[in-house]
């Protein structure tokens, strides 16, 4: 089949032009300037011709980092690959990037089968997998590289949840030490862990148990440290080093003084660290329960840093850590023990417009937007020049886009299967208009037009920032 795009302006993250694109089959096969007149010729033959006059058409979105069909603290995140990957790409995403999760005393690949067996043949778009590694030993280890062999080239760990997912120094020097033979990333979450739990213990024991404590339980300057600590080690082994979910400041400067040095560091941050704060953790009535996620939502100052690390590129990328748990029968497993509340919030149809309100507040530009939520993450996971471009040769994943449209997100509108939105309420400007992955249109003029089986698995390069 074949598509042209034509009268909008195409978003790169070398700036804006008028563009048309000609989409054959999966492809892109030409973008020409619209001035060139290439787009009559196209369009004489073309299966379908889409005006996208006053619109953005922008690299499909992708979101580096989500779980869908979790477990976790005795449930699960609610949403499936299927309904997951179709709620992103109504939200203008076209690729994610989910992690297996190795439970101790399993091995790497048959965690990897496992996740294969859930997401194959389920997916709206198409998705590549991060490999969360909780049993360290010479097994695993040795495995490591037969999933970079795979396709999965990546590996989150994590400082935090002693006795589930947490990695000792000795455990996370060694993993660094493969990743720097092998070309892998180590991506960490990085929080002092066993200083929260004590922390945790003696709040409730002191009978602070409402939400809110799930922030004041877990500071900033635990977030910080942490990261100080997985960059020291990052830095005694060569390796390359990615901070997932960055939401502190503190944190955030430890990161930029790595970069500065020149140390491979990179970190992302997450909307609801960029436009929730520590307030709502504190609603009343167990509404905080709703945005308990780790690391928590923070003091709203921190936003205005975190924004600043976006224009910086001190913070790469924008992923969404969507991890969705009902509010009904999930959130409320805490209730009287917020250490109990399932950790996650919903967000993975909503942050290609979230973030455009960053472009209208001035906060980042149009093409940082598309920088940030597409090529740059297309890069640092080895998807790039298929993924995260409009040009020639790539794949067709196309956002047009209408910039000017309102719409207030709820739980009443979104795709996401779940009984709550994090942003219920909030009014906001700019909405995706079409959506193509590679090459078929899966959303369109307010509809899904797609298949969950369309999705297909990739298999990843290495971190292209480092070669």
């Amino acid at each position: 089949m074949t598509i042209v795009i034509r009268n909008g302006t195409v978003v790169s993250p070398l700036g804006t032009s008028a563009s048309d694109v000609l989409v054959d089959g999966e492809r892109i096969v030409a973008v020409a300037s619209a001035s060139s007149g290439l787009a009559d010729q196209w369009a004489a033959s073309a299966d379908r011709v889409i005006d996208a006059a006053g619109k953005y058409v922008l690299p499909g979105g992708i979101d580096a980092h989500t779980h869908m069909e979790m477990p976790f603290g005795g449930t699960s995140s609610v949403d499936t690959f299927s309904t997951g990957t179709t709620a992103a790409a109504w939200g203008g995403t076209t690729t994610i990037i989910d992690f297996a999760v190795q439970a101790k005393g399993t091995s790497l690949l048959s965690t990897l089968e496992k996740w294969h067996q859930k997401a194959d043949g389920n997916c709206a778009v198409d998705y590549g997998f991060h490999m969360i590694v909780s049993d360290v030993n010479d097994g695993t280890l040795k495995e490591m590289e037969t999933c970079i062999d795979a396709g999965v080239n990546s590996f989150k760990m994590f400082m935090a949840y002693p006795g589930v997912f947490y990695a000792t120094d000795g455990e996370i020097l060694r993993a660094m030490q493969k990743a720097k033979e092998t070309g892998g990333t180590i991506m960490m979450h990085a929080e002092n862990g066993i200083a929260i739990d004590q922390l945790v213990a003696q709040a409730l024991a002191e009978g602070r148990t409402d939400p809110v404590y799930h922030g004041i339980t877990r500071p900033p300057e635990l977030e910080a440290e942490a990261t100080y600590r997985a960059i020291t080690l990052a830095k005694v082994t060569g390796a390359p080093l990615y901070i997932v979910h960055l939401s502190a400041a503190q944190a955030l400067t430890a990161v930029a003084n790595a970069r500065n040095r020149g140390q491979n560091v990179f970190a992302e941050t997450c909307p609801q660290y960029l436009f929730l704060s520590l307030d709502d953790l504190g609603r009343d009535d167990f509404e905080g329960s709703k945005f308990v996620c780790s690391p928590p939502l923070r003091p709203r100052e921190h936003q205005a840093e975190l924004w600043r690390g976006l224009r910086t590129n001190d913070l790469s990328v924008v992923s969404t850590d969507h991890c969705p748990f009902c509010f009904k029968d999930q959130k409320e497993l805490g209730r009287g023990d917020f250490s109990k509340i399932p950790n996650g919030i919903p967000g993975v149809e909503h942050r290609m417009d979230l973030l455009h309100q960053g472009v209208l507040a001035g906060e980042i530009s149009l093409s940082r937007w598309v920088e940030i939520s597409s090529t740059t993450p297309a890069r640092m996971f080895g998807l790039y020049p298929r993924k995260g471009a409009i040009a020639a040769g790539s794949d067709a994943d196309i956002v047009v886009y209408d910039p000017a449209v309102k719409q207030t997100l709820s739980v009443e509108t979104h795709h996401m299967n779940v009984d709550y939105s994090a942003y219920e309420g909030l009014e906001i400007t700019g909405r995706v208009s079409t959506v193509l992955s590679r090459g078929s249109v899966v959303i369109d003029d307010g509809a899904f037009h797609g298949s969950t089986s369309h999705g297909v698995f990739l298999e990843r390069e290495l971190n292209q920032y480092l070669v």
